[in-house]
């Protein structure tokens, strides 16, 4: 996974996302490259959260997802553990508390991320409802349009009725992540003006939805495959499977593992 990789992973939740939000595990983020967790974290697309509610049990090879059940102990340090309902020889299972942190990232962190590349005021955006969020106006060669960011199914920029998936105009280099200015100036641009800035290309987005919805598809299909052929594995271990296979696309194992299981 390289940097770039790492960005549209996380991008690629969030537009995927019901709430707009996702949740990262610390685990998962040490197995992605140095530089791109410690350039999410610089640009806020990573943000702290509270400790996760449940974990993959570590009690056995089974990994199993399991509540989280937290005391506090007489030294002030709280213990953590799941308790397994599956095995008879296995009861309580010591989670770390390094295993249960997580950091989140949300739609408004990601808006915030593309109003200060672009120049414009993080503190402005505002929520437009329907998975939309202002971000500011944009003066382009041309013309000046509200920039939208628009969650649904996909993460876009949107001005007027143009649209255009960020995973298309974000970058990555030595001063970490970045949007491409010149490519949302012309999005401005060419947009129409009117009560419609806020809606993109219903041909373009149900497109892209409908692409999206085949992939994931493909997905579960070959997850039902595997399942019946290797029924005592966990799901965390058929999706590392097919994120080794050409339909995943470069996805990561615990993308595939979410999308397999709705």
């Amino acid at each position: 996974m390289t940097p770039l990789e790492a960005l549209l992973e996380l991008l690629e939740r969030v537009g995927a996302s019901r709430c707009g939000a996702v949740l990262v595990s610390e685990e998962e983020l040490s197995r992605w490259p140095a530089d791109a967790v410690k350039a999410l974290k610089s640009h806020t697309l990573l943000l702290k959260a509270g400790p996760a509610a449940s974990v993959v049990c570590p009690g056995c090879e089974q990994e199993c997802t399991m509540p989280v059940h937290t005391l506090p102990s007489g030294t002030g340090a709280s213990s953590s553990f799941v308790v397994c309902d599956k095995r008879d020889d296995i009861n309580r299972v010591a989670v770390s508390a390094e295993r249960l942190r997580q950091w989140r990232c949300g739609a408004e962190a990601v808006g915030a991320f593309i109003a200060r590349s672009l120049g414009l005021r993080p503190e402005s955006q505002r929520k437009a409802g329907d998975g939309l969020w202002e971000l500011g106006i944009l003066k382009g060669k041309k013309r000046s349009q509200m920039l939208c960011l628009r969650a649904n199914g996909t993460l876009e920029s949107v001005a007027g009725d143009n649209a255009v998936p960020l995973a298309e105009v974000v970058s990555y280099g030595t001063e970490g992540y970045s949007v491409d200015g010149e490519a949302i100036r012309q999005l401005v641009d060419t947009a129409t003006t009117g009560d419609s800035r806020h809606t993109p290309s219903n041909a373009r987005r149900e497109a892209r939805k409908l692409k999206t919805q085949a992939l994931h598809e493909s997905w579960r299909r070959k997850y039902k495959t595997l399942k019946k052929r290797r029924p005592e594995m966990s799901d965390k271990w058929h999706s590392q499977q097919i994120a080794k296979m050409d339909i995943a696309k470069g996805r990561s194992a615990e993308t595939i593992r979410k999308h397999t299981k709705r």
